[in-house]
């Protein structure tokens, strides 16, 4: 704690929470109606714990054989951190919502913000609670295609309306939600060239695994890979597997095309489709909140790349507490200078300007001196001259040099 007031930063998580949106509102006059909310996980190579947070559950990290834990984070539009949650590895993405309406409310007072999620995240009880609550709490959430079957006829007779370039809506009013249905040229294309070369590579695939003289069985655990592999272009070919008595052959697996589901994905690619309480207003404001969700997507990824969050080697729960802690506070200034940046120098990131400063180094030098002992003298090089223009541009300036200092040539004292 003591330290933490050294460093100028308050004593606990909810102080440090408090801080935050104070000094983000100073600096950047940063506004909170709209709040993003998402989770991510870490994992741990270690033996599985008896007790604590680590536990195993779905990775998105693509580790599944390792104990993790989840971290749940609100941001602002802007990328801007406001609050974190640590919670055990196999804590449910639908169980964690509640929680968290609840703690930033007690934090900030209650307030019309939008909650902004991934569909994964809200079941359809806790939106019925938000659209019951006094007042209501608004949100506008992901939701699935599969969905639209419902919903596809009324959708028909609705207009498309132009939000930018290359996205179009349609807004249907139903139950007291209003759904958006968003339509990107990109996502179209992105979609589109994914399916079909996943499709391509699971037809050949199957062609392999029809020419080739296997066991039933064998054959199961070979499609249960390419099922893994081809993802929902899986769902597009019929297939018939041999009998239990029967080994596989040309003449007992076969596949065909499920042309009625090709034509059905084919007509939802590109496709988003939006769920929120707000009233039907501009539809762009409302893809523009849904979009800005990438910006938690974004901030996970800083943690896990740009400021390496992982691997995490901690088996306490305190010291992985901590160590999360301290991310969240490099992620706070990372975020500052990439603000920074867009102000002054827009075009840098700040992986960017890292990379560029990380040639900056401190290093000692060690002269002994002619009574025995050692003048030690910390130094941290020369910043070259792209180094110097980048700091006139962000208005920084690199601190003094330390003082020098002499000590014993005693180990203890060295160190």
């Amino acid at each position: 704690m003591q330290r933490l007031y050294c460093l100028g930063l308050p004593p606990s998580k909810k102080d440090l929470f408090r801080y935050l949106r104070a000094r983000w509102q100073d600096l950047f006059q940063t506004e909170f109606e709209v709040l993003l909310y998402d989770l991510t996980s870490t994992y741990f190579e270690c033996d599985p714990p008896a007790s604590g947070k680590r536990r195993f559950g779905y990775s998105r990290d693509k580790r599944p054989d390792c104990v993790q834990v989840i971290i749940a984070l609100v941001v602002t539009p802007d990328g801007l951190p406001l609050a974190y949650e640590v919670m055990q590895g196999n804590t449910s993405e639908k169980t964690t919502l509640k929680a968290f309406l609840k703690k930033i409310e007690e934090q900030y007072g209650r307030a019309q913000r939008i909650w902004v999620m991934d569909r994964g995240i809200p079941t359809e009880e806790q939106l019925r609670e938000m659209r019951e609550a006094n007042p209501p709490v608004a949100y506008l959430v992901g939701t699935p295609r599969g969905r639209l079957s419902k919903l596809e006829k009324p959708f028909l007779e609705l207009p498309w309306a132009k939000v930018k370039e290359s996205v179009e809506v349609k807004m249907l009013a139903q139950g007291g939600e209003l759904y958006i249905l968003a339509r990107s040229e990109g996502r179209w294309q992105k979609e589109r060239a994914m399916r079909r070369r996943r499709l391509k590579d699971l037809w050949k695939r199957l062609q392999e695994l029809q020419g080739q003289e296997l066991e039933r069985d064998q054959l199961l655990l070979k499609l249960g890979a390419a099922k893994s592999e081809a993802g929902r272009a899986y769902g597009l070919v019929e297939m018939q597997v041999p009998k239990p008595e029967q080994p596989a052959n040309a003449q007992t697996f076969t596949f065909r095309l499920r042309k009625d589901k090709l034509r059905q994905a084919m007509r939802r690619e590109g496709h988003y489709l939006l769920r929120s309480n707000l009233p039907a207003e501009d539809p762009a404001r409302l893809w523009q909140h849904y979009v800005q969700l990438t910006e938690v997507e974004a901030v996970f990824r800083a943690l896990k790349s740009d400021l390496a969050i992982r691997p995490i080697y901690h088996q306490k729960d305190s010291r992985i507490e901590a160590h999360i802690f301290v991310s969240f506070l490099a992620y706070c200034l990372y975020i500052t200078l990439g603000q920074r940046l867009r102000a002054l120098a827009p075009g840098l990131t700040p992986r960017a300007v890292l990379e560029k400063m990380s040639a900056i180094q401190m290093v000692d030098v060690w002269v002994p001196t002619t009574d025995g002992r050692l003048l030690i003298l910390p130094r941290y090089t020369q910043p070259e001259k792209d180094h110097q223009m980048l700091l006139h541009q962000l208005h920084l300036q690199l601190p003094s040099q330390p003082s020098p200092r002499i000590v014993s040539q005693g180990v203890d004292s060295i160190a």
